[in-house]
């Protein structure tokens, strides 16, 4: 018999620092995706931009960590509890993340009808 359910804990452990950011995907369905990042002493590359196609939603649970969004003068500081909501095609990129305890996100992605 197939089971019916997944679970799982979205603070086990993920990423380490110096390691690769751990994404785990938890449902994609209908051009939507939900995802659990886990960053510790991340950031993007310098001069690498996210550029989607689709919108996103995105709370800190954990940890400390900081966007940049292109043309803000300032990073946007996020503690456990802060989300923001990235329009499509907004670039921005991870300035860092904390290197003492485990940043984990939860990213939510779906199309934006308004960029169409």
């Amino acid at each position: 018999m197939k089971r019916a359910f997944r679970s799982g804990n979205l603070f086990e452990p993920g990423a380490s620092v110096g390691g690769d950011e751990r994404i785990d995907t938890l449902v994609e369905q209908g051009g939507v995706s939900i995802e659990r990042i886990v960053s510790m002493g991340h950031a993007s590359a310098p001069g690498f931009w996210y550029d989607s196609p689709r919108a996103e939603w995105v709370v800190l649970l954990s940890g400390a960590a900081a966007l940049e969004f292109e043309g803000e003068a300032a990073p946007h500081p996020m503690k456990p509890g802060d989300h923001v909501l990235i329009e499509a095609h907004c670039r921005h990129r991870v300035a860092w993340t904390s290197d003492r305890e485990p940043s984990v996100w939860l990213a939510v992605y779906y199309p934006d009808d308004a960029s169409r």
